[in-house]
C-alpha cells in the first residue's frame, strides 16, 4: 500500500520541515557544477581595498560570535504514515559509511563536505524493504565559516597574555564559499591592522582588546563583501 513521507531536517538548531517528495525535487546540482571557479589573480588594487575596508572596523559595532563549521544534522520522519502497513522501520544511510535506524536520527560528520543520505523503509514481519524511498543531498560546504584560534585555543575561550608576549592568531578553516578570493584582516584594537590567515602580534601595553578577524570577499553574486568575528584578549 502506498504511504506518504514527511521529514524535518535540522542544521545546527535551524529547523526545516519539508516533505520528502519536495526535498527529492529540489536537490542541488551535481558537485562538479557547484565547484567554485579557480581564484583569479588578485586585482592590482585588492590590498588597498582590503586596507580601506579594514580602517572602518575600529569604529564599527562589536562583531559577532565565531561561526564554526556546521557538521551535525537531524532527520525527523515522525509525520510519515502508512496505516495499512502498520509500524515501519526507517534506515538512514548517511553517506559517510554510517547507517542509522529510527524515526528520528542525529548524525555529525567528521569533516565538511557534500553527502548523499539514503532512506530505506522496512516493513516489520515481512520481507518488504522499500529501498531508496528518498535521497537527500546534505551540503556542508555552502555555508560561511568564521572561526579562529589564539595561541592554539579556540576563539570562544577567554585568553590572558603578557605585554610583549607573541600572540599567534590562526583563521583555521574560515571561508566564504561564494567568493572567488578572500582576504583575512586582523584588527588588534591597539592601532595595528594586519593581513594573512596566520599572523603573530605583540601587544605593547596592558588592557582589554576585542580582537577582530574580518573576511573580505571578492566575487560576483552572493559573495558577501565582509564578515567578522571578535574575541577579547586581556593583556597584563
Amino acid at each position: 500500500m502506498a504511504h506518504s513521507l514527511t521529514c524535518s531536517l535540522t542544521f545546527t538548531g535551524v529547523l526545516l520541515t519539508l516533505s520528502l517528495a519536495a526535498l527529492a525535487q529540489t536537490r542541488p546540482a551535481p558537485a562538479d557544477s557547484l565547484a567554485a571557479p579557480a581564484a583569479p589573480a588578485a586585482p592590482a588594487d585588492a590590498p588597498e581595498a582590503a586596507e580601506a575596508s579594514a580602517t572602518i572596523v575600529p569604529g564599527a559595532a562589536v562583531c559577532g560570535q565565531p561561526l564554526p563549521a556546521e557538521l551535525c544534522v537531524d532527520f525527523d520522519a515522525s509525520r510519515s504514515v502508512d496505516a495499512g502497513a502498520g509500524s515501519l522501520t526507517y534506515r538512514w544511510t548517511m553517506g559517510d559509511g554510517d547507517t542509522l535506524t529510527g524515526l528520528r536520527v542525529s548524525h555529525c560528520y567528521a569533516r565538511r563536505g557534500r553527502y548523499q543520505v539514503v532512506l530505506d523503509v522496512l516493513v516489520p514481519g515481512t520481507d518488504d524493504v522499500r529501498r531508496l524511498q528518498r535521497t537527500f543531498d546534505v551540503d556542508l560546504l555552502s555555508r560561511p565559516v568564521l572561526n579562529f584560534s589564539v595561541n592554539g585555543t579556540g576563539a570562544a575561550a577567554p585568553l590572558t597574555v603578557r605585554v610583549g608576549q607573541p600572540v599567534v592568531l590562526d583563521a583555521l578553516d574560515s571561508v566564504l564559499p561564494a567568493c572567488q578570493q578572500v582576504v583575512v584582516i586582523w584588527d588588534f584594537r591597539d592601532g595595528r591592522i594586519e593581513q594573512g590567515r596566520r599572523v603573530t602580534h605583540v601587544f605593547r601595553k596592558p588592557g582589554r582588546f576585542a580582537v577582530r578577524m574580518a573576511l573580505r570577499g571578492y566575487g560576483p553574486g552572493s559573495c558577501a563583501a565582509s564578515n567578522c568575528v571578535s574575541q577579547e584578549i586581556v593583556v597584563e
